[in-house]
């Protein structure tokens, strides 16, 4: 099992809170590999019109550039929000060891029910990482609810 570090998903919240002043979702991610932090990021859907720029998206695509290869093995990634099916997969695309996830993706689901509008539509596909993750050949490891609370609390940022 591996250990998540406190202060990576602090970062993650940092980036998150920048991006939500910015105007987007209060999503973070940071990767990380051998103890380093390599990519720190928000999401960006909104600021860049984009809906497949969601933070982890972003952080594979730059680190992608920053190590100068597609695969990101010996890789962590830590979100604020559980990864949704896109990103889950594209981590197992990119050969990555592992998530650390905070807020989970029931979380979000409840919070779109309650609080959707039409400027913050938190849409959701109800399904889990490691529901992705079973249906991989390859395994990266999960830590699922890590600071949960805390990156609960994003959502109403």
């Amino acid at each position: 099992m591996h250990k998540a570090e406190r202060k990576f998903m602090e970062i993650a919240i940092k980036e998150a809170i920048k991006t939500r002043k910015k105007g987007d979702y209060a999503i973070g991610a940071v990767i990380v590999k051998s103890g380093k932090v390599i990519v720190k990021v928000g999401n960006r859907t909104k600021l860049d019109s984009d809906p497949t720029q969601h933070a982890e998206i972003v952080a594979i695509k730059k680190a992608s550039k920053i190590l100068k290869t597609r695969h990101l093995e010996g890789c962590v990634l830590y979100s604020t929000h559980e990864p949704c099916p896109m990103c889950t997969a594209a981590t197992i695309w990119a050969k990555m060891d592992g998530i650390v996830f905070g807020s989970n993706i029931s979380d979000m689901h409840n919070y779109r029910i309650k609080n959707a509008n039409d400027k913050w539509l938190w849409r959701t596909i109800n399904i889990s990482a490691k529901k992705i993750i079973e249906k991989s050949d390859t395994k990266p490891f999960v830590v699922e609810n890590f600071m949960r609370k805390k990156c609960r609390n994003l959502f109403h940022s």
